[in-house]
C-alpha cells in the first residue's frame, strides 16, 4: 500500500519550495504521488510544483475542502496524507503511517511543535498529544485509509472553514483516531504576525460559533477579521 501526499495551495511558493524536497525524500518509495492542489495563485507556487516533481492540479473552487478533495479525486495510493503547505512532515513520516494504518488505525494525525521558541507556543504545542475536542487539525496533518475517505464521502465543501475539524469528527465517531507520539513541525507565522493572544481569540471565537452550528462563511469572515496574514 502506497501513500498520496495532497497539499492544497494558495501562493505558497517560499513553503512549497522548502516542502517538496523534504516529502520526496522521506517518503521515499513508499509514495505513490504528490498532489499540489492550487486555488489561484498568482506568485511562483504552480511553477514551483511542476519543476519539483509534483502533480499539479487546479480546483475552480478556492477553498481547503474542495482543493482536497480534488486532490483526492485523482490520488491512486491506498492511503491519503493531507499536509499543508506551512508543515513539515517527521522523517519517518511515511514508515509510521503505514505501520499505524496496519496496526488498525484508519486515520490519524501527528503531534507539532513550532519553528519558534517562544514559551507560549511551546505550551500551545504541548497539547496537541491529546486525542481530544481540539486534536485534528489541519496544521497536526491527517493521514487515512483511501476506504475509509471514500466510506465518509471526503471533506463537506459546506465548511469554507473548520473542514479539518468537521471531517475528524466524523472519523472518530465512525473509526476511531489516533495522535501519533511523534512531532511534525509548523510554522509559527500567524502568531509572529499577530499575537498569541489575538490568535487565541480568534481560534476559541470559531470554535464555539462552529459547535453552535452557525453558518461557515460567517465564521470565516469573523476569523479574517480578527486576524491578519502575510
Amino acid at each position: 500500500m502506497k501513500i498520496s501526499v495532497i497539499i492544497p495551495v494558495l501562493n505558497e511558493a517560499e513553503n512549497l519550495i522548502e516542502l517538496l524536497p523534504i516529502i520526496f525524500k522521506f517518503g521515499g518509495e513508499y509514495l505513490a504521488e504528490v498532489i499540489v492542489v492550487d486555488g489561484g495563485s498568482n506568485d511562483d507556487t504552480v511553477h514551483i510544483a511542476r519543476t519539483q516533481g509534483a502533480i499539479l492540479l487546479r480546483s475552480q473552487i478556492k477553498s481547503r475542502a474542495a482543493q482536497l478533495n480534488r486532490g483526492a479525486s485523482e490520488a491512486t495510493g491506498g492511503i491519503f496524507y493531507f499536509v499543508h503547505a506551512d508543515s513539515r512532515p517527521h522523517e519517518d513520516f511515511a514508515k509510521d503511517i503505514l505501520e499505524s494504518i496496519r496496526n488498525g488505525n484508519l486515520a490519524g494525525c501527528y503531534q507539532y511543535k513550532f519553528n519558534s521558541t517562544q514559551p507560549l507556543l511551546k505550551m500551545n504545542a504541548w497539547f496537541t498529544r491529546f486525542n481530544g475536542i481540539f486534536s485534528g487539525g489541519g496544521d497536526q496533518t491527517l493521514f487515512i485509509a483511501r476506504s475509509a475517505f471514500e466510506e465518509l464521502q471526503g471533506f463537506d465543501e459546506y465548511f469554507t472553514i473548520m473542514e479539518d475539524f468537521e471531517l475528524v469528527g466524523r472519523i472518530k465517531r465512525k473509526f476511531g483516531f489516533t495522535v501519533l507520539p511523534k512531532s511534525i513541525l509548523v510554522s509559527a507565522r500567524k502568531y509572529e504576525t499577530n499575537s498569541w493572544l489575538r490568535v487565541q481569540l480568534a481560534n476559541l471565537t470559531v470554535f464555539m460559533l462552529y459547535y453552535l452550528k452557525r453558518n461557515p462563511n460567517e465564521l470565516k469572515s469573523i476569523y479574517h477579521k480578527m486576524l491578519k496574514y502575510r
